[in-house]
């Protein structure tokens, strides 16, 4: 759930719990997302947090409002995210561990060689 000591502000924390769910399948596109008043009661935050992490998803294209009914995963909204988490982890993610592994002398053939063996045993589990 949410984590109020992550330096991560709690409406991105939000925004990112949506985008997990549409990622793992348990919210489908034109399914309807938890509400602001729902998030403020679960999480105990106040609503306009909340709403300001929903608000960042329909800026993004990935929910939309039905105006009196609520926010809505939108078509094509996993692509999306996948998309933009491809970016982050090739932009910012991968960049940092490659630092790190030259700091400790692991040569890119070390990596390699766990990434397939890691990849391959989460496979076949």
């Amino acid at each position: 759930m949410l984590d109020l000591n992550s330096d991560k502000s709690i409406y991105i924390q939000i925004a990112e719990l949506i985008e997990n769910d549409i990622l793992l399948g348990n919210l489908k596109e034109e399914e309807q997302a938890p509400s602001t008043n729902q998030f403020a009661k679960i999480c105990q935050i106040n609503p306009a947090t909340a709403g300001k992490g929903l608000n960042i998803l329909v800026e993004e294209g990935i929910l939309y409002k039905k105006r009196g009914i609520g926010m809505f995963v939108a078509e094509g909204a996993r692509k999306k995210i996948i998309k933009k988490r491809q970016n982050l982890f090739f932009e910012e993610i991968l960049p940092d561990i490659i630092v790190e592994a030259n700091r400790l002398e692991i040569s890119i053939e070390e990596i390699i060689k766990f990434i397939v063996e890691f990849k391959g045993g989460k496979q076949n589990a």
